[in-house]
Order: structure tokens, then C-alpha cells, then sequence
């Protein structure tokens, strides 16, 4: 079974950062998006930020100017990050790597992060 590799999510103070990072085997073909996407208690599951093979970003209007999301696609692994910077409180969600092809989408397991004092 194919599996997406998380890591990074923990717990930080507001205006704190934390940098997420997935590594996607190079088993998996034809991806087109990289990117993430997160889910709060009681609340959807929703888009984070994402990027294309050509670089495109989207982010989640809520993240934009404090999260940065990148690639790296050396060494026959697909690596996707996301940088955040100045985190508040509502940040807190489990984050969720996701891998889009032309045939499925791949799910990381989730990384936990934590903004609290």
C-alpha cells in the first residue's frame, strides 16, 4: 500500500512557526497537485494551500502572507512543505498532505499541530 510520509506538526506558542514536510514514494505517477489540507474539531475539512508541477500556488485566504508552501522533487521523491509562520490559535487542526494524480488522490495520515499559551 502506498504511503504519503508526514511530519513536523507539534505544539507552538502563537506567532510561533512550525514547518510541515510529506514525502510521497516514487512509486506514485502522474502527479499534477501536492499540497494540504486540514481539519479543526467540530469543524471542515478545508484547503490549506496547494501547488502544481509548475508551480502554481493556491492558499486558503486565512493562511495567506503566513504560510508558504514548497516542493522538492530531487532524489525520486515528491516533497511537499508548509512553512508557517505567525500562528494563531485557529491554526490548531490535524494537517493533511494530499497527492493528486490522474487517476486518485493520495492522503497523508495527519500531523497534529497545536497553537495554544
Amino acid at each position: 500500500q502506498v504511503q504519503l510520509v508526514e511530519s513536523g506538526g507539534g505544539f507552538v506558542q502563537p506567532g510561533g512557526s512550525l514547518r510541515l514536510s510529506c514525502v510521497a514514494p516514487g512509486s506514485i505517477v502522474g502527479i499534477y497537485v501536492m499540497g494540504w489540507y486540514r481539519q479543526a474539531p467540530g469543524k471542515q475539512h478545508e484547503l490549506v494551500a496547494t501547488m502544481t508541477n509548475g508551480g502554481n500556488t493556491n492558499y486558503a485566504d486565512s493562511v495567506k502572507g503566513r504560510f508558504t508552501i514548497s516542493r522538492d522533487n530531487a532524489n525520486a521523491k515528491n516533497t511537499v512543505y508548509l512553512q508557517m509562520n505567525s500562528l494563531k490559535p485557529e491554526d490548531t487542526a490535524v494537517y493533511y498532505c494530499i497527492v493528486r494524480t490522474s487517476s486518485r488522490d493520495y492522503w497523508g495520515q495527519g500531523t497534529q499541530v497545536t497553537v495554544s499559551s
